[in-house]
């Protein structure tokens, strides 16, 4: 009796049945998530090859047994299965297959029948060895993919805890230098008072104390704007978008940054005439942007002026401007200013300016988040333009 015919005829039935018995069995878990072909995957193929080893006419096609058996490993392995759980896939792929060729086994001879099923033990079993072999090398590579991944992790880890480390160095060392004036100052003005109590009203004494009052607000300052950088980093930093009238804004903004012009000599233009009228945007953080571009402006400008602008960039967007005649930035230097705490300053009369090396890094992160860009345009010894595009609605309530 040739049991081969019966398995060909009945082999898409073969199938469909322990496809349906793999997904009801409840200790199969990992084909709750899969689709029919992605069940079946290669066992079509180890059944046909099956077909042609109990055939006594064909020539037995083992060589797909095996590649066969490989790929199914290879791929219950991207699947995630157990390896408990493909023994039982095999086991109900042997029963469904005797299953269908119990009318033929009982009606063969006692050595037909133990052909046969000896055939069939074989293949299956040597199906279930090569699966096996291929199912252990994909967890291998895959554990080596995770341990290699894990390591990259680590060494990042090690890479912002460090940076961390560094800020935090860099950030204490920032502050210390106003602390120590302050209580230097402080100490010198209670010595003072102590020792001459005329001094009181005397020029020094009040320039003592705007000493103290000058390193106090850079220390203010220099912390709000570590709390600024701090809570980007951590997500932490929600926009809230209202209907904001340009111009009042610029306005504000210049009255407050109009004395730091005018102590330096500065002309500060403003050229806002194409300007839209209103935007929806977040008005603190916008405050902020203009703030600090104009402080900057101001800081490493020793004579000339500062030209403000703003107009339309498209029916979607407009842009904001700020451009200085002072010192000018390095080529070099212009990848590296939006990093928190950079300071490319050499020249003599602006080392010791009370810049924090946050502002522009702030800026940045601000016009990132309200999904704006930012352009630098600067030549050394020939001033500088910050470029700020922003969309003309932002949408409502944007979580970092």
């Amino acid at each position: 009796m040739d049991f081969s015919q019966t398995l060909s005829l009945k082999s898409n039935a073969i199938v469909e049945q322990w496809v349906k018995a793999v997904y009801q069995d409840e200790q199969i878990e990992a084909t709750n998530e899969l689709t029919f072909k992605a069940v079946q995957n290669s066992l079509p193929r180890v059944l046909k090859a099956l077909v042609t080893i109990l055939s006594e006419s064909a020539t037995s096609d083992l060589q797909t047994v095996v590649d066969a058996s490989l790929e199914h490993g290879t791929l219950r392995a991207e699947q995630g299965f157990e390896p408990a759980e493909i023994a039982r896939e095999y086991r109900l792929f042997r029963l469904v297959i005797f299953s269908y060729l119990e009318e033929d086994l009982l009606n063969a001879s006692p050595q037909e029948v133990l052909r046969a099923v000896r055939l069939i033990d074989m293949i299956i079993d040597e199906a279930i060895a090569r699966c096996f072999h291929s199912y252990t090398q994909g967890r291998i590579q895959e554990f080596k993919q995770l341990q290699s991944q894990s390591r990259l992790t680590n060494q990042e880890l090690t890479r912002l805890v460090r940076a961390g480390k560094e800020g935090l160095s860099h950030l204490a060392h920032e502050l210390k230098t106003p602390l120590t004036s302050i209580i230097g100052y402080a100490d010198l003005f209670l010595r003072q008072q102590r020792q001459q109590p005329e001094l009181k009203d005397s020029y020094t004494n009040l320039e003592n104390i705007e000493r103290v009052l000058k390193n106090g607000r850079l220390l203010v300052r220099l912390i709000n704007d570590t709390l600024e950088i701090s809570r980007y980093d951590t997500g932490q930093m929600i926009l809230q978008p209202t209907l904001t009238d340009v111009h009042d804004l610029i306005n504000l903004v210049i009255e407050m940054i109009e004395p730091l012009a005018h102590a330096k000599e500065l002309s500060l233009v403003v050229d806002c005439d194409r300007a839209p009228k209103q935007v929806t945007t977040d008005p603190l953080r916008l405050q902020q942007i203009v703030t600090n571009l104009l402080s900057n402006a101001i800081r490493y400008t020793q004579t000339g002026s500062i030209l403000l602008k703003c107009w339309m960039e498209s029916q979607q967007q407009w842009a904001i401007s700020v451009t200085d005649s002072g010192i000018g930035i390095s080529p070099e230097a212009q990848t590296q200013i939006f990093n928190p705490y950079f300071r490319a300053v050499t020249y003599p009369q602006v080392q010791n300016t009370d810049g924090t090396g946050l502002g522009l890094a702030i800026v940045s992160q601000f016009v990132q988040l309200m999904h704006g860009e930012i352009k630098v345009n600067s030549q050394l010894g020939k001033g500088s333009t910050f470029t700020v595009i922003l969309p003309s609605e932002l949408s409502a309530q944007i979580e970092y």
